[in-house]
């Protein structure tokens, strides 16, 4: 289905929200900008702003983006045939190779990676959605496998897959820090999947492959 004009307008205010918060928040801090200087700069009201934004931290870390559903959402989307790991690892490359905002993987982020790791209630928030992915998608793929409650192959699986989406986005910050370009910084971290794939055995990288959907669904 296609966006309606009115989901496109709001959509394009919520960026540009999020665009300017970030924008300020770089520049001076992100304990030092205000919601309501947001909103002034960003030419809204604040009722506005917290109309789009339920926390100063979402105008950074938006939940449609930073969302705790992300790694099950990549498993419950993968196609017929495919183990869960691979599905998240093949997202993962596809999002390096077109250089995507989601792994920072664009020009003058490495302000922003500054901007958030200076900020306690953001590194925090990071952490917490760490642990959130974790544990949504130890569910969903209890859920499709029909795990038995206390399996502990679940929670295993899911782990090795946070770990590796955590390691991605070290990586990327490293290498972001240190002044590499995104062009760079894409092919180690390719390399660094490649890596990843090679070292998990075949039970984990052959886990819960995905079966054909009844044609009633």
């Amino acid at each position: 289905m296609s966006e309606g004009l009115r989901e496109r307008k709001k959509r394009q205010t919520r960026e540009r929200i999020s665009r300017v918060a970030t924008a300020l928040f770089v520049e001076r801090g992100f304990d030092q900008v205000t919601i309501a200087e947001v909103a002034e700069a960003a030419e809204v009201s604040v009722n506005t702003v917290y109309n789009y934004f339920d926390t100063k931290e979402d105008l950074v870390l938006p939940p449609d983006e930073a969302s705790p559903d992300r790694l099950a959402a990549i498993v419950r989307a993968r196609a017929a045939g495919v183990p869960a790991v691979r599905a998240v690892l093949d997202h993962l490359r596809e999002e390096v190779r077109r250089r995507d905002r989601r792994v920072g993987l664009t020009e003058g982020f490495g302000r922003v990676l500054e901007m958030m790791r200076a900020a306690p209630t953001l590194t925090a928030r990071l952490g917490e959605l760490a642990e959130q992915m974790t544990d949504a998608l130890a569910a969903e793929l209890a859920a499709e496998t029909g795990a038995a409650p206390g399996d502990p192959l679940t929670r295993v699986v899911a782990w090795h897959l946070g770990s590796v989406h955590s390691l991605v986005y070290a990586e990327i910050g490293r290498r972001v820090t240190a002044g590499e370009p995104p062009d760079a910084i894409a092919t180690s971290v390719l390399a660094l999947l490649d890596t990843v794939e090679q070292l998990l055995g075949e039970r984990i990288l052959g886990y819960a492959i995905r079966e054909d959907k009844p044609c009633s669904e």
